[in-house]
């Protein structure tokens, strides 16, 4: 039995039957350890060294989710979503409703884009943008499911295309990067050619998600929306101009220094000296904002243990040596079993950037050896890498969404935004993954 193996499908078995995430990627980095042959004392202390490497994320959640707290008690929120509620009118017909949820879908996924390229702040814009919008949501009766798969999409797709912001990071500095460094001859331009015909297999998920799985009507309780967003009578509009400054301050600090943690802090500061918050109420709204983001963050770290204790065991090489005793020179066999093995190795790890330097200096020779093109080789190797980032429980693609969308209890990380974005974006990146492989 590979340790890898045995430690992701425990840990999708897990997480599919409700068990909480943080215990199944715990219960599975430990499982997968001693099936290596590791004592549980090393288990232990390989998965306990690693978790460090998710704290930096984990505070920046807890930041953000106190920030995020912050605008939407500046008001800033509230006239967002009156606006919008103004456009549907009283009596709203199909059509307008209709034209209504697609002016916001198209809007969440314009931004999502924007995050990894234009202004590149990755996720942290969803537990600031989305929550606010949620009672909006409830009156369209939106499907959140479809959300997550829009949110995932402009997430993944666009670094996997576009090189520039943090595609450029994916596709310059790590895929081509490792890509050079094993022997192919590849150049920059070959990147989004080969990335194209699997970035389209995702937007035909897009177009039936939105289109056809999610399209009815779903009822969330307003109630339980109210709760945690209190809707404001009036709007006070100094309040909105510090909210204003809070944000462009706090995205011009995460854009200067490269710290999420710095650009939050300042804001949760500004909305505090400015009277948004007022200061005996500040220790509330900061532990308001920290435990509605605690439960992402525990999740990133329990995945950095997770991804330590499966680096350790040397699986991952054993486990691509066994596949290539198997599929011989039959090129069409190996594309699609390496595309399957790089889906195993990202769920696991929950970072298609982590993946890359892992399977490039196995995959690469190959590719040779079979006789794919540098062309179909980038295919290959940058498809497998990021399989798995739309569909991993312990991903930045799935984690984001969920943090916005399940501000109030309504949305399940696993149900709700795993499966969803696994089905409808992990499924045909295989098969266009594969395309693009034997065609190139």
């Amino acid at each position: 039995m590979n340790p890898v193996v045995v430690a992701v499908c425990l840990m999708l078995a897990l997480s599919l039957l409700r068990i909480n995430v943080v215990v199944a990627l715990s219960l599975s980095a430990l499982a997968g350890g001693l099936v290596s042959g590791m004592s549980l004392t090393e288990a232990v202390n390989t998965f306990a060294g690693g978790l460090g490497g998710g704290a930096t994320i984990a505070l920046s959640y807890a930041m953000l989710g106190a920030f995020a707290v912050a605008i939407a008690r500046s008001g800033i929120t509230d006239l967002l979503a009156q606006k919008v509620i103004k456009a549907l009118g009283r009596d709203a017909d199909a059509r307008r409703l209709l034209w209504v949820k697609a002016l916001l879908m198209c809007s969440i996924l314009l931004v999502a884009v924007s995050s990894q390229n234009l202004i590149p702040v990755h996720i942290a814009f969803i537990p600031i943008l989305i929550p606010p919008l949620l009672h909006v949501m409830a009156k369209l009766r939106l499907d959140r499911r479809a959300l997550a798969c829009v949110l995932t999409f402009g997430l993944t797709a666009t670094y996997m295309l576009l090189p520039v912001g943090f595609g450029g990071i994916f596709l310059n500095n790590i895929l081509l990067a490792n890509l050079l460094e094993n022997g192919v001859q590849a150049d920059k331009s070959m990147l989004p050619m080969a990335m194209a015909m699997p970035v389209g297999g995702m937007f035909l998920g897009l177009l039936v998600a939105v289109f056809v799985s999610y399209r009815k009507p779903r009822h969330y309780d307003e109630g339980k929306i109210l709760a945690i967003e209190p809707e404001h009578i009036t709007i006070n509009y100094a309040h909105i101009m510090i909210a204003v400054l809070a944000i462009l301050i706090a995205l011009g600090l995460q854009l200067y220094s490269d710290s999420i943690i710095l650009g939050a802090m300042a804001g949760f500061i500004i909305f505090t000296l400015g009277g948004v918050i007022k200061y005996q109420e500040s220790q509330d709204a900061f532990t308001q904002g920290v435990k509605m983001m605690s439960l992402i963050g525990f999740i990133m770290i329990a995945a950095a243990g997770f991804a330590a204790v499966v680096k350790a065991t040397d699986g991952i090489g054993t486990l691509v040596q066994a596949v290539e005793s198997l599929i011989g020179d039959n090129k069409s066999l190996a594309a699609l079993t390496m595309l399957l093995v790089g889906l195993l190795i990202t769920m696991g790890i929950g970072s298609s950037f982590s993946t890359i330097p892992i399977i490039a200096p196995i995959y690469v020779p190959l590719c040779i050896a079979l006789g794919f093109s540098p062309l179909a080789t980038v295919a290959i190797i940058g498809t497998a890498g990021a399989l798995g980032d739309a569909g991993s429980p312990a991903s930045d693609s799935t984690l984001g969404p969920t943090s916005g969308l399940n501000a109030d209890g309504q949305h399940d990380h696993i149900w709700d935004s795993v499966v969803p974005t696994f089905l409808h974006y992990n499924l045909p990146l295989i098969a266009f993954g594969w395309l693009a492989a034997i065609s190139l």
